[in-house]
């Protein structure tokens, strides 16, 4: 039994994970698309597409719905995988939005064609309950099951427990080898959803270190980092556009947002407009709202208080393009504050790029974002140069920074490196081998001395590999191919 990285092994994007059980019997974990750096100098199309056998992947798990775990979906298809599609029962709900979302801006707008693929992958969704084994195959040879673990990332999030048993070897007597894939874990003491409980046992762990490299605000703080950036807009009369994914970051903002007007006891709070200016986050938004079952405790309390915390007052919706526009027009030159929270999260694309071609260049304005900025993205771009007054290029454009640009880390869905040390040293019975993917090389070289620090301590025999060390063939020779394909190349 080994395991293939197509895919987030060496990068923050790109997620997609192979478990060989045996020749001809394999489990894929996510097939997301890359993004950033990790997608330069290839043609989108090219660069997604699936060069490893999909013939013999017996079924197809998805930790979560964000693109970057699910995009390569059409692809997988496309490729002839057959197989089922095993999520959560929110994630369900939530990834045919993300793959309608993902056709119409990468393959087709034909309605007729979308619709059939929705019906094709509707077809092939598996919704499971967390923390009950699902079985996958059990027949002469082998045993292999699975189990899903709230992760805390986003709503629908899991990490997944994999028991193998290998019959003709005899290991089915006695517990069976126990693979863990965190996906992408959250950060404790998220809005909306509890915090990631480590499980039992795990013999192997595939851990995400995204954030493997440093320490999140706390949640007084980070709450205390947005009021302040808002209140500079409110005496500045500009606005503060909150760069985010329609699909978790955004409910997550507009829950702390109304807690914060709720609270504030200046009057310009109760007038402030929070403006959610992506029609997909508004459909991600009803959806939530929909599954109030999978909300944590704190959330549940706050209904039961009589207020909503993902429709208020404040809040507005902006639909079609003519609304965006105007909006923008609006909020650029009226001198009004507001907050407005666009898509995409690092602004490599979508309605919030309208917004910064319109306010970087005003002092009035602040761009504050909340998540992982990936290398190669705009919005690292815009984090690293805008505080000393450079510039970043948006549609072609050069657009000189001269609104203010902040950052509150403590509002990342990605558990930090205190948190990831935690999932391993509360296992009851914790690996003893770890392989860490989904970072950049600096957060997993940071993270694995941490972990080889925690498991001299404690007596504890781990090895720690870096997923960059066991590259898939098909994605090594996409690497190679991304070489030859670039301008110093040639």
């Amino acid at each position: 039994m080994n395991i293939r990285h197509h895919g987030g092994g060496a990068g923050v994007t790109g997620s997609c994970h192979r478990l060989q059980i045996a020749p001809g019997r394999a489990l894929l974990v996510d097939c997301g698309i890359f993004q950033g750096q990790d997608a330069e100098h290839l043609d989108s199309l090219e660069q997604h597409q699936v060069r490893f056998p999909v013939e013999d992947v017996l079924a197809l798990v998805v930790t979560h719905v964000h693109i970057d775990h699910i995009g390569r979906l059409p692809y997988l298809l496309a490729a002839g995988y057959q197989g089922p599609i095993l999520c959560s029962v929110p994630s369900a709900r939530l990834l045919p939005l993300v793959i309608e979302d993902a056709l119409k801006v990468g393959f087709t707008r034909d309605r007729a064609l979308i619709e059939r693929f929705l019906a094709e992958v509707q077809g092939r969704l598996v919704a499971l309950d967390y923390q009950r084994w699902h079985t996958v195959l059990d027949d002469e040879r082998h045993c292999l099951r699975v189990k899903l673990q709230r992760a805390g990332h986003i709503l629908g999030s899991a990490y997944v427990e994999v028991d193998t048993r290998d019959k003709a070897s005899g290991q089915l007597q006695g517990k069976g080898q126990r693979t863990v894939f965190s996906g992408d874990l959250g950060a404790p003491y998220a809005p909306l959803l509890p915090a990631p409980k480590p499980p039992y046992r795990a013999d192997v762990l595939v851990l995400e270190s995204t954030y493997g490299d440093r320490q999140h605000e706390d949640r007084r703080h980070r709450r205390d980092r947005l009021k302040a950036a808002i209140d500079r807009a409110l005496e500045n009369g500009g606005t503060v556009v909150i760069p985010a994914f329609s699909v978790g970051r955004t409910q997550e903002l507009l829950y702390e947002l109304e807690g914060l007007i709720h609270n504030g006891r200046d009057e310009r709070w109760r007038e402030l407009e929070i403006v959610v200016d992506s029609p997909l986050a508004a459909r991600f938004t009803e959806v939530y709202r929909e599954l109030k079952p999978w909300w944590d405790a704190e959330a549940h309390q706050t209904l039961r208080r009589g207020r909503h915390p993902l429709s208020f007052e404040n809040l507005y919706t902006v639909d079609g393009h003519e609304a965006h526009e105007r909006t923008v027009a609006y909020l650029a030159e009226s001198g009004r504050p507001a907050v407005v929270i666009a898509a995409s999260g690092m602004v490599s694309g979508g309605r919030v790029v309208n917004y910064l071609k319109r306010m970087l260049n005003d002092p009035r304005h602040c761009v504050l974002f909340t998540g992982y900025q990936a290398a190669g993205t705009p919005g690292r771009d815009i984090q690293r140069h805008g505080p000393s007054g450079g510039w970043v290029m948006l549609d072609g454009q050069r657009i000189d920074i001269r609104a203010r640009v902040e950052t509150v880390n403590g509002y990342s869905a990605h558990a930090d490196q205190h948190d990831l040390l935690n999932f391993v040293r509360r296992m009851r019975h914790p690996p003893h081998e770890v392989r860490l993917v989904h970072g950049d090389p600096h957060a997993q070289a940071a993270l694995k001395a941490k972990l080889l620090e925690w498991a001299e301590g404690a007596g504890h025999s781990l090895k720690v590999t870096l997923g960059g060390d066991f590259l898939a063939e098909d994605t090594i020779r996409s690497r190679a191919d991304q070489v030859l394909a670039s301008p110093m190349a040639r």
